[in-house]
């Protein structure tokens, strides 16, 4: 079931539009200042809550990368499909600045051995840890951020779509993703009330919660 979901998304339900897209949306470089800007405006503008949000994303963020997906990358050891099969593969326009490369068609080839070593194991997937966390976090500080959850469906598709992970890795790092982040906004939410009443007396009364405004 995993391999023939994986043959359809990569090879059948495709086209010239959603070659641009997927390849766009998984390539970090050309959102990389649009996310910085983002954050540098939530912090200096969106009060305490913006404040905290960054602080409970980053922390979150940092943590999962060092601590979970390097562990179990090297742990499971599993391989990528461009690994181990030939598939197809949608290869960006090399551009500076970064973003220009989406007026520019991308060049379609199939993995050969170089693809064998160019990529670490396959799950669980960094991309869709850090957007699954970006969005839970997202919905828990913000009215209208479940919306993110679309943009990290839409990156963990483009895993597939682009030969990089199996179906079952995006799914089984979407529920461990989403579960980290319940369970780290849950300690620093623990930490906020136990330690900020004792060292930032102030700041606690004017925001008891971390997270509920």
């Amino acid at each position: 079931m995993d391999q023939a979901i994986f043959h359809l998304i990569n090879e059948r339900w495709t086209s010239p539009a959603l070659d641009l897209f997927m390849a766009a949306i998984s390539n970090v470089e050309i959102w990389q200042t649009l996310l910085i800007a983002l954050a540098v405006y939530a912090l200096l503008f969106m009060g305490f809550k913006g404040r905290a949000f960054i602080f409970c994303l980053a922390i979150t963020l940092v943590l999962s990368e060092q601590l979970l997906v390097r562990t179990l990358k090297s742990a499971i050891d599993r391989r990528r499909p461009k690994q181990v099969q030939v598939v197809r593969m949608v290869q960006l326009e090399t551009t500076h600045p970064a973003f220009l490369t989406l007026f520019k068609k991308p060049t379609i080839r199939y993995s050969d051995q170089s693809d064998h070593t160019k990529s670490g194991p396959s799950f669980p997937s960094g991309h869709v840890t850090d957007n699954v966390i970006i969005a839970t976090f997202c919905a828990l500080f913000f009215r209208r951020g479940w919306l993110y959850f679309i943009v990290a469906a839409a990156v963990g598709y483009s895993r597939i779509y682009l030969g990089a992970h199996w179906p079952s890795d995006v799914i089984a790092t979407a529920f461990m993703a989403g579960g980290v982040a319940l369970l780290m906004a849950a300690l620093l939410e623990f930490l906020w009330r136990k330690c900020a009443s004792r060292w930032a007396p102030g700041l606690f009364a004017r925001h008891p919660s971390l997270i509920v405004s």
